[in-house]
């Protein structure tokens, strides 16, 4: 058996494996972008917001529960068999998206796809974060993020193209069909397990209880707990974005096209900023880039708020698409860097629990002040809360990146 080293350029070939199976992650997620939404109001005719983003909410809550468990499973039994896990829960989701008669259908995959997404991009995440060892986090994060999110773009695009060619359905669907395929296989050949590289890092220190972790995680450890509310917040306005921006751009004229430009544009400036903002991380530290990066989406989901035109809109999208990129892969830094390899594992899926319960929270705050104040309203509302969670960052967060 060989002996695990640490290091990127150590574990260049099987980090890069890592990447392309986070990629097929991405991909999976991408195939609702800019259909799913579409589909509530035009085949299911759901007129009620909240209703609509039912769908968010499921998905958001199902992740949230799975990241937990993810952290936990992969301490107890290795990373690989979870990663495994998620890629077959996956399988029936665009089958259920593609025969659904009715909404609870569309439900139901998201429930599916959010324990696919919980069990896999957690352990694409603690596996990279076991490879990379301790000095390029921000990197390693940088380069799983961006492969995850420039998947969900260019799926998000492909999608409304399918979609604008042959239908809402099954056309989008079967794209999310073959990555389920081509992840699965890759994962169960190729990928090999990376616990002895945490192992190697933790030698000599004590374990910590699955409590403690919790604990410390969303309360008392001021970094850690400061990064756990700001995730929370991105993945509200990540919520938002995914939920009612498609219909707001619809209900403003905007083409089937269009808004499949929109939808894939936010997240394809998050997935190629990632590349830079992960290691520029590494360079200038954590804290300020967090904060900053929180501000930047306030301030785009205002110019959200106040546009009305696709060019208004797109330049919108790009900033928001900064703002993120600033924040994602440098949360998870913050974990790395904080919690130690005993139980780094359980700190990403405590994190990650807070984080991904953000697109339940954000469905039901937007759907609630939609359907009450209206679409515009609603990005109002976030913006507001984002800007409030940058403060936070700022007042509560240590910088916690070693370099620095």
């Amino acid at each position: 058996m060989t002996t695990p080293r640490l290091g990127l350029r150590a574990n260049l070939a099987q980090f890069g494996l890592l990447v392309a199976v986070n990629a097929l992650v991405g991909g999976t997620l991408g195939q609702e972008r800019t259909v799913l939404p579409l589909l509530a109001d035009r085949v299911f005719h759901l007129t009620a917001h909240t209703a609509a983003l039912t769908y968010v909410a499921a998905f958001g809550l199902t992740k949230a529960a799975t990241n937990y468990v993810a952290g936990a499973w992969s301490d107890r039994v290795g990373r690989k068999p979870v990663l495994v896990v998620g890629w077959l829960v996956a399988i029936p989701v665009p089958l259920l998206l593609i025969w659904a008669p009715h909404w609870g259908w569309v439900v139901a995959a998201n429930v599916l796809l959010g324990v696919n997404q919980g069990l896999t991009w957690s352990t694409t995440v603690i596996m990279k974060i076991d490879l990379a060892g301790p000095d390029r986090r921000g990197l390693a994060m940088g380069l799983n993020e961006a492969a995850g999110y420039l998947a969900v773009a260019g799926t998000a695009l492909a999608t409304g193209y399918l979609a604008a060619r042959y239908g809402l359905r099954p056309a989008p669907f079967l794209l999310g069909l073959s990555y389920t395929a081509l992840g699965l296989g890759l994962s169960l050949l190729l990928v090999r397990d990376t616990r002895a590289h945490a192992h190697l890092e933790a030698r000599g220190h004590a374990e910590t209880t699955g409590r403690k972790v919790f604990t410390r995680t969303s309360f008392t450890e001021p970094a850690l707990s400061a990064v756990s509310q700001a995730g929370m917040v991105n993945n509200l306005n990540d919520g938002l974005a995914w939920g009612l921006f498609p219909v707001l751009f619809a209900t403003a004229g905007l083409s089937l096209s269009q808004i499949g430009v929109l939808a894939a544009l936010y997240p394809a400036v998050w997935g190629l900023g990632q590349l830079v903002t992960g290691p520029l991380s590494d360079r200038w530290g954590r804290k300020h880039l967090i904060t900053t990066g929180m501000l930047t989406q306030a301030a785009a989901l205002a110019l959200v708020a106040v546009g009305e035109s696709f060019a208004a809109w797109a330049l919108a999208a790009t900033l928001l698409g900064i703002g993120t990129a600033m924040v994602y892969p440098t949360l998870l830094a913050v974990v790395g860097d904080v919690a130690h390899p005993t139980w780094r594992a359980r700190a990403v899926g405590v994190y990650r629990l807070w984080r991904d319960g953000g697109f339940a929270v954000g469905a039901l705050l937007a759907g609630l002040a939609a359907d009450r104040y209206g679409l515009r309203a609603a990005v109002w509302a976030v913006a507001a809360v984002t800007a409030a969670s940058g403060l936070l960052v700022a007042m509560r967060m240590y910088e916690t990146h070693r370099r620095t």
